[in-house]
Order: structure tokens, then C-alpha cells, then sequence
């Protein structure tokens, strides 16, 4: 490692073969210097490594070819097109390569040359290979065939970039920086997990000997990105892990909270809360991530959470990403805890000012205990006395800064994070590695599966008929639109004008109102409640009711134009229905035009299991705009796929988190250059 050049520092204009004119186009696609080169893999790889002589050409294939220029000629057809014929022979047999408006490359080509050609072999007249990628075997003297007869990298290009261009100036770089390229897992690490050194990594990943050694290169790469990410996750774990509130503890705190409900808990849930218990009643702050399906009951886990927070004299925060999320835990947690003489408080932006600043007030005292709200709870006025617990429900809603500024507001308050978007366990690991997991994949007994239906728009009518017959039945509806208003540039439906035409001509005869974001918090407050309380058949809506929203009596959803939601988003919606005694029914109405929104509205028709659709989803998607990759803090990855290259990634956290085990400060000298690349990637405060 000593004496290596730190190739992040060369600049991409000084490297041989670069120079002002082309150091703006290699920026172009993200490399500045020699490090991003040799870090700029290939999409894909063509096997040319299959020479065969122009006598075993065979028509219809894609071949590499070798044999023996015999002539050349240039000539005009009738368009005026330029037309170059390269005549290649080898024992008696020969084959015509043919360039159009090339005339220049003439006399590139000399009677007697051996050259290889590599392209589609087509047969009319005569055997002819159009506009193939040529070698001239005389070139081997002064460098290597890098275009035919090996595995050849195939690079993404941007304008004024070739491929011809990049393997020549990586081949170059290679040659020059390949023993400097950065080795950042310990000796004895690659040692345990048969690694390859980072020369033979780089040189293979771009011009590989073969298959077995492309899958070596690639493995190390992997693993060293991996390894690195892995270790900041030790080390954020365990700077969390300093000392906090040591919450008291007795032995029927347990069977005190559960005799609250007059609902028996499952496995799922009681287990979460022993994790909870276990978390408090230590010395070391919570940091735990409860993710479960839509109604597998998360909430009386927060709910716990406040309860044994508050037998110590301290006060939890609970933050929801709505208002109309926030206002429901608001009802359910009060429901609960005022009769124990707890404090519960709201505090939301759409209060009137003098109650805002009352609730503020209770908060700061301490005489607020538990405190329900979204963002308003982490205004720069909200000052709390003892905050003891932070509770971030739909923790994907929220930014990472959003949620560290509420944990900001305590001194060493523990922190429960919940989501009802189930995180595919390779996330887990990337984005929440610091964190302790509890997984709640049981639902209540007593819960139905939602019947899901996709549809077409022939199929418009039924539907109506079917909503009315279970409106008929005393049951309620939801009706979801994708927009609040149509606009000229769509042809979308909007809640707006279905709402008017649904009550005017469809339902006349039925109670039908509108909820959307865009409405003054009162007046959805007002119609919720009045939709909750049985006063109206239908609601009208957005996605303004995806997370939170629980309303036992709504049997069914029709989701129109689903080909436009993703998928984690129609599961959010399904999951508003089917928590009541009744059979619910979610009903699809769509037409997708692509292939990946066929996908989704099929995955949702054959199952409601969130954490299979999640798999699902990342597939789809990707891991980026899974999670949104702004929100989630998911790092870039230039090497690794979190989901292909899950195997790998375990292993390097099982290093990572050894190794910081044993040097929490990576102070040891073999630990200088993974400590190197962290704060060079992610800043000293990690370290």
C-alpha cells in the first residue's frame, strides 16, 4: 500500500491520450480523474474471443473472423453513396467487408495484411460482413487487439465518445495505474474470503482472460464497495450505542399494557414489544426498525413504546407524514391513555394558533406526555422537557434529516422507526445497517385477505353495480383518482369531476363526498370523521388516504387508472380496506402500456403479501427510486447490485462489523486505507 499514487488526485486531463479536447467528455459520463476510469465498468461483455478462419464463415451468425486482405476498391453507386469493399480470403474462400461514405479507411488496408473482422455474416451474391469492427494483426507489435479475439467490455458513450476510444485510453491507464489501484480490505480479510488483488481486479473487470476471471474481478470490486459501506454502518452503530435512558421496568408491565385492548395479540406483535422492552429497560439507546404489512399492527407497538417511556416520567414524540394519519393515532392513542391519566397532545400546522401555542406550552412544561404530530414536531420553537422516546411512522415519507432533527429535540432519547412498506432484507442492510430490525409479518386473526380484481374499462359498469350492491348491504366505498383536476395535457380521470358526475349521474340516489390534499385541513378533518361516523356511501379521494386511514365498514376500493401507481403504493391503498368482519374487495382498473406496469397490477392480483411485493417492486424498480434515494440516504454504488450481490454483501458486513469489534477506531495500520476511503466518501464525523 506504501508508495501507491492516490488515483482520485490525477486529473482525467492528464492522463495520456485525454488532453482539454476530451477531458469535457469523459466528464460528461462522470469521470474527472484516473480513479473514475478505472472505476467506469462496462454495461456488458461480447464474447469475441472465437476466432474462426473467413473458409468456416457461416451466413446468419455473428462471427469473429481472420484471413488475408486480397484487394480493396472504392465506388459511387447511383445515390451517391460512397461504397468501400474489403476483399478477405483464406484458403480459397472469401468473404467482402463493406464500410459506406468511409472511402478514408482505404488505405488503412494493404494487399497480403492478416486482419480480423467481427459482425454479422450475410449471404447474397456472395458471403459480405457490413461495416464489421476490424483488427489489423500487424497492430499486435504495437499494442493489443483489443476489439476482436477476447472478451470484448462494450461501455455506455456519449456524444463524441467511442468505444474504440475508451478501451484504447483504458487499456493505456491500465498499463500505467493498475498497481496503484486502491486496496482497501485488510490482507488477512481477503485472505479469509479468497479474494483476488485489486491489479488483477481491475485489469480483468475491463479486459478479462476469461469468464472465470471476469467473476473473480467482479467479486472483489463488489466486496470492497460493500466491505467499506458496511463498516460505516459498524461505526454509526456503534457511536449510537452510547449511553441513554435506562428506562425502569417491572414484571406485569407487560400484562398491564395488553389488558388495555379487548383483542388478543399475535406472536408477531408480542415479540416486537419483548424487543421494545428488552431496548429500553439497557443502558444503550433503542435505535430499532419494526417494519410489518399493512395491518399487522404497528401501532400498538409505538403505543407500547409511550407507555413504558411515560412510567418513567418522560415524554414521547410520535411523528406521522399526514395530518390525517397524525389526527387518527391521535384518537386511537387517547382512546387509550387518557383514561390512565396520560397527557395526550396533537400538534399538527393546520391548528389555530392560540391552541398550537397552548399545545407548545404543555410540551416544553412536560406536562404533555405523549405527543402526536408531523412535521410541526420538529420546528425550531418545539422545545420539549424530558423527551425520552421518538416514534417516525411511515419512516419512508420522511427525509433522513427529518428524522434525526426530532431524535436532536432529546439528549439520548431511544428511537423506534416503523414502516408498513415492507424493506427487502438487502435494503436493510444497505440503508438501515445500524439499526436492530423487528420483522411483523402476522396479521390479526380475525383479518380477511382482500379479494383484488384487475379490470378493464369494459368492464366500468359492473363495477358501479358491484359498489352498489355493497352500499345496498350498509357497507361504504372508496373511489381513488390519481389527480385532484383533469387537465387539457391528460386524459386522466380526476377526483373533481368523477366526484360531480359519480354523484349526478351514477350514484345519484347515494351519500357521496370528496377528500384530497389540496383541501383546508378542517374541511378534510370535517369529511373523514363524517365518512368514519357512516354519514356518507362513497368517498372520492387521492392517495391523500394511502398511509393510516382505518375504517372497519369500507369493504370497497376502486382504484382507477392503477397502471399508474407503483406498486408499493397500490399495496398502501389496499391495505385502507379489509379491517373489518366483512369480505373487502380492491378492484384495478387499468390499462397498463408498458411492461413493467402489466408487472405490477399482476403481481397485485396474485397476492396481498407485502413483503413479496416488495421484492417485487425493487425488481421492477430498482433500489433508487424504491426507496427515493434523496429521502432514504441510500449511498451510490459504482460496483455492487444490493439485490444480485446480496450473497456478497453479507459477507462483507460479517467482516465489517468484526473489524471495527476489534478496532472501533481503525487506528491499526492495516486499517488506513479503508479509514481513507470512508472519510474521503463520507466525511470524518463518521470516524
Amino acid at each position: 500500500m506504501q508508495g501507491k499514487k492516490r488515483l482520485e488526485n490525477i486529473p482525467i486531463r492528464y492522463i495520456k491520450g485525454v488532453g482539454p479536447k476530451m477531458a469535457p467528455i469523459l466528464e460528461k459520463v462522470g469521470i474527472h480523474n484516473a480513479l473514475d476510469l478505472l472505476s467506469y465498468l462496462p454495461r456488458r461483455y461480447e464474447d469475441r474471443s472465437n476466432i474462426l478462419s473467413v473458409k468456416d464463415a457461416c451466413p446468419g451468425e455473428t462471427q469473429a473472423l481472420t484471413g488475408t486482405v486480397l484487394k480493396s476498391n472504392v465506388f459511387r453507386a447511383r445515390t451517391g453513396t460512397s461504397i468501400l469493399e474489403v476483399f478477405v480470403g483464406d484458403d480459397g474462400k472469401k468473404i467482402c467487408a463493406v464500410w459506406y461514405n468511409q472511402p478514408f479507411m482505404r488505405k488503412m488496408f494493404f494487399e497480403g495484411q492478416k486482419v480480423l473482422l467481427y459482425g454479422k455474416v450475410e449471404k447474397t451474391t456472395r458471403l459480405q460482413i457490413t461495416h464489421p469492427v476490424f483488427e489489423i494483426m500487424e497492430d499486435e507489435k504495437k499494442g493489443a487487439v483489443l476489439d476482436i479475439g477476447r472478451i470484448v467490455p462494450i461501455y455506455s458513450l456519449t456524444e463524441n465518445l467511442t468505444q474504440k476510444y475508451i478501451r484504447k485510453l483504458m487499456f493505456r491507464a491500465l498499463r500505467q495505474y493498475s498497481l496503484d489501484f486502491p486496496d482497501r480490505v485488510p490482507i488477512h480479510i481477503q485472505a479469509r474470503n479468497k479474494l483476488v488483488d485489486t491489479k488483477f481486479a481491475a485489469e480483468n473487470i475491463h479486459f478479462p482472460h476469461s469468464e472465470n476471471n471476469l467473476e473473480k474481478a467482479y467479486r472483489r470490486l463488489v466486496f470492497e464497495e460493500f466491505f467499506i459501506l458496511q463498516t460505516v454502518m459498524a461505526l454509526r452503530r456503534r457511536q449510537i450505542r452510547k449511553k441513554g435512558i435506562k428506562h425502569k421496568t417491572s414484571e406485569n408491565i407487560l400484562s398491564d399494557f395488553t389488558g388495555l385492548f379487548d383483542f388478543e395479540f399475535t406472536d408477531a406483535q408480542v415479540k416486537a414489544i419483548r424487543d421494545v422492552e428488552k431496548d429500553m429497560s439497557g443502558e444503550k439507546p433503542m435505535y430499532r426498525l419494526l417494519q410489518g404489512d399493512v395491518g399487522s399492527g404497528k401501532t400498538v407497538i409505538a403505543m407500547y413504546a409511550a407507555f413504558k417511556a411515560s412510567a418513567g416520567g418522560y415524554q414521547s414524540a410520535i411523528m406521522a407524514p399526514t395530518e390525517i394519519l397524525a389526527r387518527q393515532h391521535f384518537i386511537t392513542v387517547s382512546k387509550m391513555f387518557m383514561p390512565l391519566g396520560l397527557n395526550v397532545r396533537l400538534l399538527v400546522s393546520g391548528m389555530e394558533p392560540s391552541l398550537k401555542a397552548s399545545v407548545e406550552k404543555e410540551i416544553a412544561s412536560g406536562e404533555a406526555d405523549v405527543i402526536i404530530g408531523t412535521h410541526a414536531l420538529i420546528q425550531e420553537n418545539v422545545a420539549y422537557k424530558s423527551l425520552g422516546l421518538v416514534v417516525v411512522d411511515e419512516q419512508h415519507k420522511f427525509g433522513v434529516d427529518q428524522r434525526k432533527l426530532l431524535i436532536k429535540k432529546g439528549k439520548t432519547p431511544d428511537t423506534l422507526v416503523m414502516t408498513a412498506t415492507p424493506i427487502p432484507r438487502s435494503l436493510i442492510l444497505t440503508v438501515f445497517g445500524d439499526m436492530d430490525i423487528s420483522v411483523m409479518r402476522e396479521k390479526p386473526a380475525d383479518r380477511e385477505p382482500v379479494n383484488t380484481y384487475w379490470v378493464g374499462e369494459e368492464k366500468r359498469d359492473s363495477v358501479y353495480a358491484f359498489i352498489r350492491e355493497e352500499v345496498e348491504k350498509g357497507r361504504q366505498a372508496f373511489i381513488v383518482y390519481p389527480r385532484i383536476k383533469q387537465t387539457q395535457a391528460s386524459e386522466l380521470r380526476a377526483a373533481e369531476e368523477m366526484y360531480r358526475h359519480l354523484k349526478d349521474d351514477i350514484f345519484p340516489d347515494m351519500r357521496i363526498s370528496l377528500v384530497h390534499g389540496r383541501m383546508r385541513t378542517e374541511e378534510k378533518d370535517r369529511t373523514m370523521s363524517s365518512f368514519r361516523n357512516g354519514e356518507y356511501d362513497i368517498l372520492v379521494t387521492t392517495t391523500v388516504i394511502e398511509v393510516g386511514v382505518d375504517i372497519p365498514n369500507v369493504t370497497v376500493m376502486l382504484v382507477e387508472h392503477a397502471e399508474r401507481y407503483g406498486l408499493a403504493q397500490l399495496h398502501q391503498l389496499r391495505g385502507r380496506i379489509g379491517r373489518g368482519k366483512h369480505a373487502s374487495y380492491c378492484i384495478l382498473l387499468g390499462d397498463p402500456k408498458t411492461e413493467a406496469s402489466y408487472e405490477r397490477l399482476s403481481t397485485m392480483a396474485e397476492t396481498d403479501d407485502g413483503f413479496k411485493i416488495s421484492e417485487k417492486d425493487l425488481d421492477i424498480r430498482g433500489p433508487g427510486e424504491f426507496l427515493g434515494t434523496r429521502q432514504s440516504g441510500l449511498p451510490e454504488l459504482k460496483f455492487g447490485n444490493i439485490s444480485k450481490d446480496f450473497s456478497i454483501m453479507e459477507e462483507a458486513r460479517k467482516e465489517a462489523f468484526g473489524l471495527v469489534e476489534e478496532d472501533p477506531e481503525l487506528n491499526g495500520e492495516r486499517n488506513s486505507e479503508v479509514k481513507h476511503a470512508i472519510k474521503e466518501r463520507f466525511g470524518v464525523k463518521v470516524i
